[in-house]
């Protein structure tokens, strides 16, 4: 059966009810099954997908008759209720090839009774635990105003949310359904992450580096590969209440030279590829009102005073101005950053016309941009442009506003000092992904209020706009989405809001390597402990419990509170029916903190004042991304008040995956999307 957004649901629901009944019938027959318990375990799921599949009908036909209503134009299909509904489709069909096999081989001799019983029984669970996410868009789409995605006028609804989804149960999305709703070929990666995770998680907390708790996580996973359950169950613990600086340390792994290696290898050679660190000192840019005026623009000094921005120049040719002794005396002495640039064969070509300032994404709490070098290459390649990406100051150690000051600061050395970076900046384009499209919007909400030059275009990749837990259709995807749970979300929005925020002006920064070297015996002696603990799970099924609860949880937040009793009541399930909750709930803290409403936090919210006179903006975002409706509630927006924007919305990809562009040729298509929107910044089409 083939999935399609526009499919016939009433078709889907008819094979599903077909094969269940299919089913029941055969495992129920006159002859004595084989399989004892399991057929009738079989059986009893099928009958409750059943009964979930007739009851869910009438609720996706409500929602197929009006979403179309919250989609940004008839050109644009794309909101929360859509994805829902895309989601439970994806599940269906699943369940639905599933039970077609079964009911065919279940009477044949190899047929693995319990493997087909153990999958069938965690569609099941899914089913169940997406029928109540409908649920409960339905309650949103009861209480928003027409057209609204977000209830942000109800801190109450969303608060009440936020309690029904902590003791919620999550993992079967995280076994053996993990990334049903993504595109196939992304699979194979998301269980890559999700093992890796619960494997980096069971070592955490140990004395010893990110690179050597790697290596040891690599030969410990082997349990989490032959044990879903087991997978998705450690998984869910880990991100019910997971520690901040657990997730910083397991996403920066892609920091260290070894995965940077690979990335390189991979990705598209350049001849500049230069860190740069500048010094706090005033810059003097003329207005853009009256040229021959000019104002000053102050050097970042939130919470720890002045201090130096970081960057790095990637540049796939060697343009003038970028081997100049002056840029050069802002290298922090990397091993030959520009290629060979003396060879007679390497030709020294003009300034670009063109600059592209790049800001990149990791919940404003992880990630450089080493981690995204490898789009960021095919970018210059591509567009035949320099890139200046700005490695700002990560929370909880720097919260908001101090990376929103680097990188205004950044952007505004970068218009001053543009002929030593190989461009003349007639055009300039801001780009950034996630937490980085939200820095590229308030970055020329700065540049209005401060009156200078603003770039020529934004093009912002799935950005986060609201920094809240507000309810949202989509944001009830966070239940589901093995990238950005919600406890994930919430942890890195409070963080940045300065929740967690301790006065520390960071340290020298080093190179990648140094902060995760170690002893080579000592490296050794991990990995063979390591591959001794993996035999052993094999060997021993017993040892493969989880792992004690303070290893990658918060070992100081106190334990999670129940969730209030009643709180499913006022959500008013229908008789009979009840979500599955999960035996550790989690422990969300509510983004209540006044900063996250600041219109350079949360720039929806920002007034029109300063909104108005935006350049052209273009959205890039995921059908199955949790951030979804902030792209689609910011570009009503932005056309309501008259500016220029786009929005195109791409299927079954995750969040972030512009980091994932070599994996397939889905993330290579977005990926493209993306660039021909920073070409179309640099390359308007004439005015008609």
């Amino acid at each position: 059966m083939r999935l399609d957004s526009e499919m016939d649901h009433s078709a889907v629901f008819t094979a599903l009810d077909k094969v269940c009944e299919e089913n029941i019938c055969v495992l129920s027959g006159p002859s004595e099954s084989p399989y004892g318990t399991v057929t009738k375990r079989l059986v009893a799921c099928m009958r409750k997908i059943r009964q979930h599949g007739r009851a869910l009908e009438p609720v996706v036909a409500s929602f197929t008759a009006v979403y179309h209503h919250y989609d940004f134009d008839a050109q644009t299909p794309g909101n929360g209720y859509r994805t829902l509904v895309k989601v439970l489709q994806s599940c269906l069909v699943h369940i639905i090839h599933k039970g077609r096999y079964i009911a065919s081989n279940c009477r044949g001799a190899f047929f693995r009774a319990e493997h087909n019983a153990a999958e069938m029984e965690a569609y099941c669970s899914a089913l169940c635990q997406l029928r109540a996410l409908l649920h409960l868009a339905q309650r949103l789409l009861h209480d928003n105003a027409h057209g609204e995605l977000y209830s942000s006028q109800d801190a109450d609804l969303s608060d009440r949310f936020v309690q029904e989804y902590s003791s919620m149960h999550k993992a079967c999305f995280y076994g053996r359904c993990l990334g049903f709703q993504f595109s196939p070929a992304l699979r194979p990666f998301l269980q890559t992450i999700v093992i890796s995770m619960v494997s980096y998680g069971e070592t955490y907390g140990r004395q010893q580096s990110g690179i050597g708790t790697a290596a040891l996580s690599l030969l410990t996973s082997g349990k989490y590969v032959i044990d879903p359950e087991l997978r998705g169950a450690e998984f869910e613990r880990i991100t019910q209440n997971l520690d901040l600086h657990f997730w910083k340390s397991f996403w920066n792994v892609t920091e260290s030279d070894i995965l940077s290696g690979f990335t390189r290898i991979a990705s598209n050679p350049v001849q500049v590829n230069l860190t740069l660190t500048v010094p706090p000192e005033s810059l003097q840019l003329p207005l853009a009102s009256d040229p021959t005026l000019s104002t000053s623009v102050s050097p970042p000094v939130a919470h720890w005073g002045p201090g130096p921005v970081h960057m790095r120049l990637i540049s796939y040719d060697l343009r003038e101005g970028q081997d100049s002794e002056e840029l050069l005396g802002f290298s922090q002495g990397d091993a030959a950053p520009i290629a060979s640039p003396r060879l007679p064969w390497v030709q020294k070509k003009p300034p670009s016309p063109w600059l592209l300032i790049h800001f990149h994404g990791g919940g404003f709490v992880a990630q450089t941009s080493r981690s995204h070098e490898n789009y960021l290459r095919n970018w210059s390649k591509e567009l035949s442009v320099p890139v200046l990406s700005v490695d700002y100051s990560l929370s909880p150690e720097a919260p908001f506003p101090r990376a929103l000051e680097e990188c205004f600061y950044a952007y505004c050395w970068a218009l001053k000092h543009c002929h030593l970076l190989g461009s003349t900046a007639e055009r300039v384009c801001l780009a950034g992904d996630s937490a980085g499209g939200n820095l590229c919007i308030t970055v020329c909400m700065r540049a209005l209020t401060a009156g200078i030059r603003l770039p020529d275009g934004i093009m912002a990749a799935y950005p986060a706009t609201l920094l809240t837990t507000d309810a949202s259709p989509s944001r009830l995807l966070t239940l589901i989405d093995p990238l950005l749970p919600l406890g994930v979300l919430a942890r890195c929005i409070n963080a940045y809001a300065g929740s967690d925020f301790q006065t520390v002006q960071p340290a020298e920064r080093r190179g990648s390597l140094s902060a995760l070297g170690r002893d080579t015996a000592l490296l050794l002696s991990d990995l063979t402990q390591g591959a001794s603990n993996w035999i052993q799970s094999l060997l021993d099924p017993a040892r493969t419990e989880p792992p004690p609860p303070h290893r990658g949880a918060d070992p100081h937040r106190a334990p999670a509170p129940a969730p209030t009793a009643g709180a499913a009541d006022i959500l008013h399930y229908p008789d009979g029916f009840e979500p599955l909750r999960s035996e550790c709930h989690a422990y969300v803290l509510p983004t209540s903190c006044a900063v996250i409403r600041n219109p350079f936090v949360s720039p929806l919210l920002a007034p029109t004042g300063l909104l108005k006179g935006l350049p052209p903006v273009h959205l890039v975002a995921s059908a199955l991304d949790a951030l979804l409706d902030d792209s689609v509630m910011f570009a009503k927006k932005l056309r309501a008040m008259g500016q220029a924007v786009t929005l195109t919305v791409v299927d079954d990809l995750p969040h972030g995956f512009l980091s994932l562009a070599q994996i397939c040729k889905e993330t290579q298509f977005a990926c493209d999307i993306c660039v021909s929107r920073i070409r179309t910044v640099f390359q308007p089409p004439p005015q008609t």
